[in-house]
């Protein structure tokens, strides 16, 4: 069982967002956002706040105990985005309230995580609208 300090040190590393989508937590006040395993345990992934990201439910739901996926351009399998060793502003950027990714690593992230589903990208949007995102 991971410790409620450990948990509260990666909410605020993550400033409340969710590590991949950059969804607030304020946002959605009705979710609890998950403190997951970048690598999972079944992957001899550690309890160690270098293993640990915030993730929103969506995110952390797609994602599971994958550590690669596709590039859609390529086919290619490349590693999925890793929070604690990438940059996200190299690996995606917004345009308008699409997520794109910007590299092999940030397009197969955004199809395996599905962070541009028709619900998430009204949900950037309104967020946007109100200066929230």
């Amino acid at each position: 069982m991971m410790e409620s300090r450990l948990r509260e040190l990666v909410r605020q590393r993550a400033a409340g967002r969710c590590e991949y989508c950059r969804l607030p937590q304020a946002a959605a006040p009705f979710f609890v956002f998950h403190v997951e395993h970048i690598r999972a345990r079944q992957h001899q992934g550690t309890d160690g706040l270098s293993n640990l990201a915030l993730a929103c439910p969506d995110c952390n739901a797609c994602k599971g105990p994958n550590l690669t996926t596709t590039d859609p351009e390529t086919g290619q399998v490349v590693p999925l985005f890793n929070p604690r060793m990438h940059s996200w502003d190299e690996h995606f950027d917004l345009e308008g309230p699409r997520i794109l990714g910007l590299t092999a690593i940030g397009r197969g992230t955004v199809q395996l995580l599905k962070m541009n589903e028709e619900e998430r990208v009204e949900v950037r949007a309104e967020l946007l609208a109100r200066g929230e995102y």
